[in-house]
């Protein structure tokens, strides 16, 4: 199994080392050709109740980062290099020295893609997921059937008018997730590759409910 490395001095954390204890995460993973910085500007609109850590993808790609090669298409990536980029990161939750009471993600494009495979590689490591503008990278993953059987919540938000994720990625995804997650899904009228105040505003809402639902300790 191959795993690419994930740089840990990168990672931007919204709560010092000490202040992690005993408190939830929530992991932020940037799309193509970005970097840590990008998703890291929505933590002060974020609930409050989970630490916040924004990765950088491991793969140098013009002025940023990637997780995986694009392939022949956007949307439609060798699994496999999407299966590498999430091992990775499991590899780094792993090294965590303060582990977390529980893990969410949320991921934008190809960080959906990788939200989404996270939780396939690990189905029970995860409490749910965001994914903007992102999609299901294809193949068979081992935890798929548990996936079936648990269904965790996944927030899927995309726009009409984008115009970087394939069709095909579209309909995978639409086709899978329903049997795999308790699917809150929403589409946004005339919205390209990018996250609107619509959408920042449901999926706001979204994580919300998620923590509400989580038990007090």
């Amino acid at each position: 199994m191959t795993a690419l490395s994930l740089d840990a001095d990168a990672v931007l954390w919204s709560a010092n080392e000490h202040d992690r204890a005993d408190r939830p995460l929530l992991v932020l993973l940037h799309g193509y050709g970005s970097n840590e910085a990008d998703l890291f500007d929505l933590a002060p609109y974020l609930p409050l109740e989970p630490v916040i850590a924004s990765v950088r993808a491991p793969l140098p790609m013009g002025p940023g980062h990637a997780w995986f090669p694009l392939g022949a298409q956007p949307g439609v990536p060798d699994p496999q290099t999407v299966t590498d980029a999430a091992r990775g990161v499991l590899a780094w939750l792993d090294g965590l020295t303060v582990q977390p009471t529980s893990v969410g993600l949320l991921g934008f494009s190809q960080g959906g893609a990788m939200a989404l495979q996270l939780l396939r590689l690990a189905p029970s490591r995860f409490d749910y997921a965001v994914v903007l503008a992102g999609f299901q990278a294809g193949g068979q993953q081992a935890g798929d059937t548990e996936l079936g059987a648990s269904r965790p919540p996944v927030f899927w938000g995309r726009g009409t008018a984008d115009p970087v994720i394939s069709a095909a990625a579209i309909d995978r995804t639409q086709a899978w997730l329903p049997d795999h997650s308790t699917l809150t899904e929403r589409i946004y009228e005339g919205l390209g590759h990018s996250v609107s105040q619509a959408e920042l505003a449901d999926t706001v809402a979204f994580l919300r409910e998620r923590y509400a639902a989580a038990p007090r300790s």
